[in-house]
């Protein structure tokens, strides 16, 4: 649980005690699952690009070069819609992405308006060192919290991830 401060007063007037430094009392909210996660995901993505920030890549923009580098090919459509993100800033991403040398799209025979993603060597390379620096990031992680527990949390953080009905609900 989070470190809670004594309750305001009556009149919940601020008071120079306020600003001395105690901590913050968050109510519920150090009680609800949903705050304690995004805590925890602001705490992992901090760590990921600041693993990540020497090759300029961000938590979502790794996901989306995963995608792309596992599913050659694979429509722009269907890689925005397994990752829950909207047409116009995935379409932003891929063109900084293309800017960048590291993915190209090719329009499909049968669709020209639809493009399928792939991988330049650039990307391939940079994937390689993407990789090596995420496993360093999860080892930081199991650092942390343990082996054992990573496991379990993992596990119950994917059931509750297919209650969504996104992109993965309901696997």
């Amino acid at each position: 649980m989070l470190a809670r401060k004594p309750k305001p007063a009556a009149n919940d007037e601020p008071t120079e005690a306020d600003a001395d430094g105690r901590p913050i009392d968050f109510g519920p909210l150090d009680e609800r699952l949903g705050y304690i996660l995004r805590r925890a995901q602001l705490a992992i993505f901090e760590d990921f690009i600041a693993t990540c920030r020497a090759h300029d890549i961000r938590p979502g923009q790794y996901s989306i070069l995963t995608v792309i580098e596992r599913n050659r090919g694979l429509s722009q459509t269907k890689v925005a819609g397994a990752l829950g993100i909207k047409r116009p800033n995935f379409v932003a991403m891929i063109d900084a992405f293309e800017a960048r040398g590291l993915v190209r799209r090719v329009a499909t025979p049968n669709d020209r308006r639809s493009h399928a993603l792939f991988l330049t060597d650039n990307g391939k390379a940079l994937m390689r060192k993407l990789h090596k620096a995420a496993a360093q990031h999860e080892m930081r992680i199991v650092a942390l919290v343990g082996a054992d527990m990573h496991k379990r949390m993992f596990g119950a953080l994917a059931a509750i991830a297919s209650m969504g009905g996104g992109p993965d609900g309901g696997k």
